[in-house]
């Protein structure tokens, strides 16, 4: 199992929710985060909570509908001079249920799209060949479960797009120290999930976070919280080796 203390992880959508929880976890077990928000005051009380455990932290701001705030999210990212090791993509959005779905906006896939396909491509893009270069690194971009609802079309389909490229390109790097997966935190309680979602948003930990500390070289899998529930960060890790490797077959 994978040391993180010391280490440096770039988490997204770190404010509230899952994404928060994500990052306690981290700082817990002794990691150094970059914590990022819509705005990095969006971050000030997850940034606050991490300090408490003795890591470090920044908090970086970006709106990710505005392709050019990420960009100048990595610079100042990169202006820090700390080498990220770990990146835990869980920023999102879910911009509508429509339930005349046939009337589903261009707007719905254009939103989606940008925020939850291509700026988390962006980041990958960004520190994967760093990751490369250094030999270590760990990518864990945040998927859906969400299957035959045209209501939420937007969403699912720019979900769906971030499992291809994640998975293609996870394949590239099997083997290798750097790992690329995917993980579903299952229907939560969150700002996304809405107040009547059946999990608390404590139930997708440790299954969001152990794609950071697996250590069997192995890419291409889908950490699915569910699989994880009620168990130590130990077992977790010993739990996702069970897992399959995407091979681009139907069916997975």
């Amino acid at each position: 199992m994978v040391n993180v203390k010391g280490r440096w992880a770039f988490v997204t959508g770190a404010a509230r929710g899952i994404g928060r929880l994500a990052a306690l976890f981290l700082a817990e077990r002794g990691c150094n985060l970059i914590l990022h928000g819509r705005t990095a005051a969006h971050c000030e009380g997850v940034l606050a909570e991490t300090k408490a455990f003795g890591v470090e932290a920044y908090a970086v701001g970006a709106e990710f509908s505005d392709l050019s705030q990420v960009e100048k999210m990595l610079s100042e990212i990169d202006a820090l001079g700390k080498r990220v090791d770990i990146v835990l993509n869980n920023a999102g959005i879910q911009v509508a249920y429509r339930t005349e779905y046939l009337t589903t906006p261009v707007s719905d896939y254009e939103e989606s799209f940008k925020i939850n396909t291509i700026a988390p491509m962006m980041i990958v893009y960004h520190f994967l060949p760093k990751m490369a270069e250094y030999g270590f690194g760990r990518i864990v971009n945040t998927t859906s479960g969400i299957r035959l609802e045209p209501e939420q079309a937007g969403y699912s389909a720019s979900k769906a797009a971030l499992d291809k490229v994640t998975m293609d390109l996870a394949n590239k790097y099997d083997g290798t120290d750097v790992c690329i997966n995917i993980t579903d935190p299952g229907w939560c309680r969150t700002d996304l999930g809405g107040q009547h979602a059946p999990n608390a948003p404590e139930s997708a930990i440790p299954g969001v976070v152990v794609g950071a500390f697996v250590d069997d070289k192995r890419s291409g899998r889908n950490l699915a919280a569910g699989n994880f529930y009620g168990m130590t960060l130990e077992e977790a890790v010993a739990a996702a080796g069970n897992l399959p490797v995407y091979t681009g077959s139907i069916g997975y």
